[in-house]
């Protein structure tokens, strides 16, 4: 039996990937249309410092397509490296008109990779022009130690980047910031403590193991659904540490754990998340 006692934390992944074009201001648009709690998206930078909201920092070969309109190349990362284009460059771009054949119910349009700063001054007006609750963001650096200086900045100067975005807006309150790389969060929890830091994995390392490398505990802890039991649940609580899996998008996985205790989860199918959660009250 599913319990309604706790306010699960529904995370539409990328905005809404399943039905829209990823991280784009659409998808945002239409994952608080649909009653998320969370947007969850990912930021890279640019040659000329801006915070592009961007799954990879280059441009994904499966649907972004040239300003000539033709498709990017295959196996092309270097070519359209975001970090060495401009802001301007980058929005030339498409990444929407083809849709993604991954995801067949994607709605296929024209979308461009927008600013975070567009981004939130998108959202929070929607949300003020249709007196809707507040909504939180989840923002994962994309970052790995082999591509300092390749593909994005040093850690220091990505989260300096990105906290400067996050403060000039005020939302630092209500947002959380995620990422596989500890150095991204070590570094914003020295410089804000105050903000909620997230810890993604995809290992299959302990809790223990993955807090020593972090050298601290996060207020949230990210897996991947798969790696989900008992006792993870039981040891997060006890340490007060939310848990909130990715990539959940089966609506029989989305039961199981809600019923195991999660306190939210990370979906491309924020539709399907709400209405169950809707089922359950």
């Amino acid at each position: 039996m599913i319990s309604a006692k706790k306010q699960l934390d529904i995370q539409g992944h990328r905005g809404a990937r399943g039905l829209y074009p990823e991280n784009t201001l659409t998808a945002f648009i239409e994952a608080l249309k649909i009653g998320v709690n969370t947007l969850e998206m990912d930021v890279v930078i640019s040659k000329d410092k801006q915070v592009v909201v961007s799954h990879e920092p280059w441009m994904n070969e499966l649907y972004c397509s040239q300003p000539n309109g033709e498709p990017v190349e295959k196996d092309s990362k270097e070519k359209y490296n975001l970090y060495k284009m401009t802001y301007a460059e980058i929005a030339a771009y498409d990444c929407g008109k083809r849709g993604n054949a991954l995801f067949p119910q994607q709605k296929a349009m024209p979308e461009r990779k927008p600013l975070l700063s567009e981004m939130i001054e998108k959202v929070e007006s929607f949300i003020q022009t249709n007196k809707l609750p507040a909504v939180a963001y989840n923002i994962e650096t994309k970052s790995e130690s082999w591509s300092d200086g390749v593909f994005h900045p040093e850690p220091v100067a990505f989260v300096e980047l990105l906290y400067t975005q996050l403060k000039k807006y005020t939302i630092l309150h209500k947002t959380i910031v995620q990422s596989f790389d500890v150095r991204t969060l070590q570094l914003l929890r020295k410089l804000d403590p105050a903000v909620k830091t997230s810890l993604l994995v995809e290992n299959t390392e302990s809790l223990d193991y993955n807090l020593q490398q972090l050298g601290f505990i996060p207020e949230v802890y990210s897996p991947d659904f798969t790696l989900i039991n008992a006792e993870l649940i039981y040891r997060l609580s006890q340490l007060n540490v939310q848990l909130l899996p990715w990539t959940v998008n089966e609506i029989s996985d989305m039961k199981r754990l809600v019923e195991m205790g999660v306190d939210g989860f990370i979906t491309d199918y924020p539709d399907r998340a709400v209405s169950l959660v809707r089922g359950i009250n």
